[in-house]
């Protein structure tokens, strides 16, 4: 009976409640096979003195893993990383390139490539796809913002030995779904008994997996209990837990956010020093007006806190700002101006310096220190300079981007 079976794959798909049924990955901007090319872009573009990178995209098919390998041998420099966008595909390819990348020590992270020759929005047409499977280095600009590695992507994401998601990237999980072809009308029973024994095995190799590469178990528990149908965005406290992305700091790049009035922006997620818990910060810098540069400061608070907080903002050793930010629900923010002295101030330091200090009930203060990256904001400042200059350019939005658009 199970001769008769003429073909099994087990895949991890969008499901059809994410895309179009006939092409998913299509109307995600994707393309239905997996493509993997080099990129480069301006410096720092991806990190402190990287401009050079590997893009990976696409839907993960049935030769994905023979294509990588190949492409990977020729591929010397095992310090340029990885950057992933994919909505998933077949289970067992991303296992064997998720081994070929842990055979790497590869350096990967959930990012979006971006050719700039290809037209906007259409990064999976003939075109755009000519341009990046035509062997070159293809000059790109990187972007973390609405990026994706979910379902079997994952599976590629944890076989690098070290792994990075931004806080506005994300990584989702589900279960599999076993795909099974017939010819002929084979005996039900045996059909079901054979799935059964499939699925069970697919379940064992999946939790294999993970514990070779490291992760806790619990992810694997976790995958069970999510329907195929459905996805389970990874949080950052499970991203840490699970010993995915343990940076006890997660930061975006500054990016140029050209809204109506345009600024620019990170986000960066920290952990509570008490807690395996994160927060989710942003920081932005808008367009000059009469009484300056408005310079925003958002951050999730504890919901329970009644202590009054206040806020110093310091470049290296030189303060710039700070004062006591409003509530807004779970969120606090901040917002002041700074004069283009101490603009050019923070664009000549290697961070700023967030300090806060809420005042307890019980008199006793609680402090919280950390360090967010300014590499890349100048180039970032000198565009958003020009925008500003366009007269098209709007009144400013008065929320972060954070209040007004729920994380990935």
């Amino acid at each position: 009976m199970f001769a008769r079976i003429l073909l099994l794959v087990v895949s991890l798909l969008l499901p059809s409640t994410l895309g179009a049924q006939a092409a998913p990955t299509e109307k995600a901007g994707l393309a239905s096979r997996l493509t993997i090319y080099l990129a480069k872009g301006s410096p720092n573009a991806c990190g402190p003195g990287c401009d050079r990178w590997i893009a990976i995209e696409g839907e993960i098919d049935r030769e994905a893993a023979r294509r990588i390998r190949r492409f990977l041998a020729a591929v010397k420099d095992l310090q340029r990383p990885i950057y992933l966008h994919s909505p998933g595909g077949n289970v067992e390819q991303s296992y064997a390139i998720g081994r070929l990348l842990r055979s790497r020590r590869a350096i990967a992270r959930v990012g979006r490539t971006i050719p700039t020759a290809c037209a906007a929005g259409k990064q999976a047409d003939a075109a755009c796809l000519k341009i990046k499977n035509a062997g070159g280095e293809v000059e790109a600009e990187l972007t973390t913002q609405r990026a994706m590695c979910n379902s079997a992507c994952g599976y590629l994401f944890l076989g690098a030995t070290s792994r990075e998601v931004a806080p506005d990237a994300v990584v989702a999980v589900h279960s599999s779904r076993l795909v099974l072809a017939f010819d002929g009308r084979p005996d039900p029973a045996a059909v079901a008994e054979y799935r059964r024994r499939r699925l069970l095995a697919a379940d064992r190799d999946r939790a294999a997996f993970i514990t070779a590469m490291g992760i806790n178990r619990e992810l694997d528990a976790l995958i069970r209990t999510v329907k195929f149908e459905s996805l389970h965005v990874l949080t950052r406290s499970e991203l840490y837990g699970f010993g995915i992305d343990t940076r006890p700091l997660a930061e975006t790049n500054w990016t140029l956010e050209k809204e109506a009035r345009p600024f620019v922006r990170k986000m960066a997620t920290t952990k509570k020093e008490s807690a395996s818990k994160f927060r989710t910060m942003e920081l932005r810098l808008s367009c000059e007006n009469s009484k300056g540069v408005p310079l925003t400061f958002a951050s999730e608070v504890d919901e329970t806190a009644r202590g009054k907080s206040t806020i110093l903002i310091a470049a290296d050793t030189e303060k710039v700002t700070g004062g006591s930010p409003l509530r807004f629900g779970k969120y606090a923010v901040w917002r002041g101006n700074i004069d283009a002295d101490m603009v050019n101030t923070i664009l000549a330091s290697r961070s700023l310096q967030v300090r806060e200090t809420t005042q307890m009930p019980d008199d006793k203060t609680s402090n919280t220190k950390f360090e967010i990256d300014l590499t890349g904001l100048p180039s970032v400042w000198d565009r958003l300079r020009a925008s500003c200059a366009s007269p098209a350019a709007g009144p400013a939005s008065l929320l972060p981007a954070m209040l007004r658009h729920t994380a990935p």
